[in-house]
């Protein structure tokens, strides 16, 4: 088969898939990205192996659009107005699930007897989520909701939570091995983060002046893929996170473009098609063969990050005196988690080679865990805590 027919094939019967997933996802309880997560186990090389290399070789660029998309549309939603109520809750939230999911798991995992700089690296990286699993349960399930609102406002800034942390677990693991205290990973941090802000201000304040001009008070979806498109393109280039730049632009157009309607809401309906795509490629390249490797630390991980989450947004939720249905179901709703874990882990690797295969094995067998089963606990959570909150 010609390598173009192939490619085009594969992107109608993905999309095909996705139309199949939609209607199942609403009549099961299973969520659609959990569905075409397994489809992409399915077809993916331990199983079926069935999708052309030319296609699989074009995961990252289409996991960063769809991530780029989501990210502005996250964004989107850090508005003055909408914070003014959540910013406290947000942020204690965020912060405690991070810090105790580091905590608990790198405690855990020492316990058992892993080495110690593996259990701090592994604490650091569990602290990440995955925000297109989380964002999609959402938009699968329709209608709004404060609970709905509070996580996705958390989870658009969780994983910078866990970028600083683990920039600091790599610093402390550099001391342990006799380096010294590695401030250049700090450094790095900062930069990564500050220079994302920058960027995002840099793209966002004079899109939100001259976007929603042509169609008056709605941006149209050539100028809402141009800015998501230079968004990336500019962070990948400068070795920025594209996530943290997407985001923070959609903000900065979400507040201070006064003449929108509703910035970027023409992205809302082509997201859906990338992310089928980014979601059966996800799936196609989990290793499942790890899920065997990892062992007893990949199951104490696993207790350990589902254990962290639960009691660090508990307590949280404490410090700001959340409902109860909040303090209950939003460490639950926080498990998915997905690419962010996957990439610390491999830099992680490459800073420590000689842990290369433990942490790798770990992280990915517990992504095929919570890709799967988060989506479907995410959306268990988001159930319960609006009929707790309605009774």
């Amino acid at each position: 088969m010609h390598s173009s027919s192939g490619f085009l094939i594969t992107i109608g019967g993905i999309l095909l898939l996705g139309l199949l997933t939609n209607a199942l996802g609403q009549r099961t309880f299973l969520p659609r990205v959990s569905l075409l997560l397994l489809f992409g186990v399915l077809i993916g090389k331990d199983f079926l192996n069935i999708i052309p290399s030319i296609f699989a070789d074009r995961f990252e660029i289409i996991a960063n659009i769809a991530l780029l998309m989501i990210g502005f549309l996250l964004g989107g939603r850090l508005t003055f107005k909408s914070l003014k109520q959540t910013a406290l809750s947000v942020f204690w939230i965020s912060i405690s699930s991070a810090i105790f999911t580091a905590i608990i798991v790198s405690l855990g995992l020492y316990l058992i007897g892993t080495p110690k700089e593996v259990a701090i690296l592994l604490g650091c990286i569990a602290a990440a989520t995955a925000p297109a699993a989380i964002y999609d349960v959402t938009l699968e399930l329709k209608g709004q909701s404060p609970f709905r609102n509070l996580l996705l406002s958390i989870v658009t800034i969780d994983d910078v939570w866990a970028l600083i942390l683990f920039s600091a677990g790599i610093a402390i693991v550099t001391a342990l091995n006799g380096g010294g205290l590695d401030a250049s990973s700090l450094g790095l941090a900062g930069k990564e983060i500050g220079g994302s802000i920058l960027l995002g201000f840099a793209v966002g304040l004079p899109a939100a002046f001259l976007t929603g001009r042509l169609k008056q008070g709605q941006p149209i979806l050539t100028e809402a893929l141009s800015i998501v498109f230079i968004c990336g393109g500019l962070a990948i280039w400068l070795e920025l996170s594209y996530l943290i730049t997407s985001i923070i632009t959609g903000a900065v157009i979400a507040n201070f473009a006064k003449h929108h309607e509703y910035p970027f809401h023409a992205i809302e309906g082509i997201e859906w098609p990338f992310m089928v795509i980014f979601f059966v490629l996800a799936g196609a390249s989990l290793e499942i063969n790890s899920v065997m490797e990892a062992g007893l630390i990949g199951i104490v991980y696993i207790l350990c990050r589902i254990a962290g989450k639960i009691i660090g947004a508990r307590a949280g939720s404490h410090c700001c005196r959340t409902d109860e249905s909040t303090k209950k179901w939003m460490g639950i709703a926080l498990l998915p988690q997905a690419g962010v874990a996957i990439g610390m882990a491999l830099v992680a690797a490459n800073h420590f080679p000689e842990y290369r295969q433990i942490i790798l094995s770990i992280v990915i067998s517990s992504t095929v865990f919570f890709e799967i089963i988060g989506p479907v606990l995410t959306k268990t959570a988001i159930l319960r805590a609006e009929d707790q909150s309605t009774n």
